[in-house]
């Protein structure tokens, strides 16, 4: 039988204890929270298609000994960054000769004083495994929320654009040679295509949040004022900015949630484009109207229609997959098309049969409770006298994209405590 405790070894205990305690925790309080890094900017990459379809790709067939200098305006900032370039399309190894990143100036230049190489692994060149991104090594470089960066990249071997974003609405410019530390380029061509740079990360505070718009062309910004940031995730990223959240831009135009062609079906790129994403909090869903209007034009010539029921199924992998991964979905409404590109050679992509299947897949998405919150971007950008057509003050003029002030109106509509779910 084990000897008792002696009362004075009780009585001293719990003194020590509080004591030990009382240390620990302002030790606790006084370690810094880990920096980690957390994207401010993405670019969803392409494969690039063949002549037979309807659009043209805008891309040279490669490029060979040239540097392409591709800006940016990031969301939030840091004062240490670092470049994904990516060859997820690509079938062969990609050569990058050199990089820089730089803040980014007037028509092509860089900010004197700025320019900071890139290494990968140590190395100033790079060779890139198809189908894989690189992050480069971080650099220091005091980059302020929506700050506008240059990145160049040097191809020194011809390389075709197998992986690119084809609605920059931003211009790259092109010059022969390595140029890539040129505080001036002499520039031959421009593109408004992006070619192999997908994301910019910055060094940020551990938990540091970020917003994904995951949508097609309507989220891309078609029809916005080009080098003008002005589609609705960049006036998103203006209003979360002060809070320190990223908006990062996922969306594709032409993107359908079922199909592939100017990109990968939202199902299949889900994971990379946006679950992938380091810090994500939240998702807005804008997605569906290519699948409606797209059949019956120079688009999807053998394409069946789409039923809102198929539609909803692919929501509901989304919804599924986001709540695995513990991520906020946000649905929005899709948006008016009435008149839809009828003074182009896709005439065809709006009738009153595919007008019936968005008011039922909007119906759905309001009234389901499926999603997280719902914005309804619909009764945002619609005129009162004719719901099924955009509103002419936010109308582009091809009845399908709104125009910057319609993409303005969009972001600030967005209720940010339903977005986040917790302000």
């Amino acid at each position: 039988m084990s000897s008792p405790t002696p009362t004075w070894r009780l009585r001293l205990a719990a003194p020590v204890a509080a004591l030990l305690l009382a240390i620990a925790l302002p030790l606790q309080a006084a370690t810094p929270a880990t920096p980690s890094w957390t994207a401010t900017w993405t670019a969803s990459p392409q494969p690039r298609w063949d002549g037979e379809f309807a659009l043209p790709t805008n891309l040279p067939f490669q490029f060979w000994n040239q540097t392409v200098r591709q800006v940016a305006r990031v969301s939030i900032g840091g004062e240490r960054v670092r470049v994904q370039v990516s060859n997820r399309y690509g079938d062969r190894p990609l050569r990058i000769g050199a990089a820089h990143l730089a803040l980014a100036g007037e028509d092509g230049a860089i900010v004197a004083g700025s320019d900071r190489v890139l290494s990968f692994g140590g190395e100033r060149e790079v060779v890139i495994p198809p189908g894989a991104p690189m992050l480069s090594d971080p650099v220091d470089l005091d980059v302020a929320a929506l700050s506008q960066v240059a990145v160049s990249l040097y191809l020194p071997e011809p390389t075709p654009p197998s992986t690119f974003h084809w609605d920059a609405r931003q211009t790259a410019h092109v010059g022969a040679g390595d140029q890539t530390g040129a505080i001036s380029m002499e520039a031959d061509a421009t593109l408004t295509t992006r070619v192999f740079l997908s994301a910019i990360e910055v060094e940020a505070a551990s938990g540091t949040r970020s917003v994904v718009a995951f949508g097609d062309s309507i989220t891309d910004g078609n029809m916005a004022s080009i080098d003008a940031n002005a589609r609705w995730p960049d006036a998103l990223a203006e209003r979360l900015a002060g809070d320190g959240i990223a908006v990062l831009n996922a969306g594709i135009s032409g993107a359908r949630v079922l199909s592939d062609r100017m990109g990968q079906n939202a199902l299949a790129r889900f994971e990379h484009d946006v679950l992938a994403q380091p810090g994500v909090a939240s998702v807005i869903v804008l997605m569906g109207i290519n699948d409606i209007g797209w059949d019956g034009t120079p688009l999807a010539v053998d394409d069946a229609p789409t039923a809102a029921p198929a539609l909803i199924a692919g929501y509901r992998q989304l919804i599924a997959r986001a709540r695995a991964r513990g991520v906020r979905i946000v649905g929005a409404t899709l948006t008016p098309f009435a008149g839809a590109l009828d003074a182009t050679p896709m005439r065809g992509y709006y009738n009153v049969d595919k007008e019936r299947i968005r008011q039922q897949v909007n119906a759905w998405i309001r009234d389901s409770g499926e999603f997280d919150a719902v914005v309804d971007f619909d009764a945002i950008v619609r005129d009162p006298a004719q719901p099924s057509r955009m509103r002419p003050a936010y109308d582009s003029g091809d009845h399908l994209h709104p125009g910057d002030t319609g993409y303005r109106a969009m972001a600030d509509a967005i209720d940010l405590q339903a977005l986040l779910g917790d302000r």
